[in-house]
């Protein structure tokens, strides 16, 4: 499994549009087999710096398979006028460092 992770800085939208937006683009990730899960979480001390965290079976399978994939073309098609607002998006191997009460 990979992280990948999406920080977005909004300066021309609101983060109401952007969840909208990911409310809208998150079936199509739901649809995609390469995709094990996400969450979207706003900053609570500045409001316009959300991060879209979502959860893939390999970066390969997230590059080559869900980009190239039927899910891609209307998941893109939502958050395109987002996509100068970010300000990171990479991909991360989760270490064995991690600890979860809610789990």
């Amino acid at each position: 499994m990979i992280v990948e992770y999406i920080r977005y800085v909004l300066k021309d939208h609101s983060p109401e549009e952007l969840r909208k937006a990911y409310e809208e683009a998150g079936a199509h990730l739901r649809a995609a087999p390469e995709c094990l899960g996400y969450e979207l979480a706003q900053c609570d001390e500045e409001a316009s710096n959300v991060t879209l965290r979502i959860l893939w079976t390999s970066v390969e399978a997230h590059m080559k398979g869900f980009r190239t994939g039927p899910n891609f073309p209307p998941f893109l098609a939502l958050i395109r006028p987002f996509i100068g607002e970010i300000a990171e998006m990479r991909h991360y191997t989760p270490t064995t460092v991690v600890w979860d009460r809610s789990a």
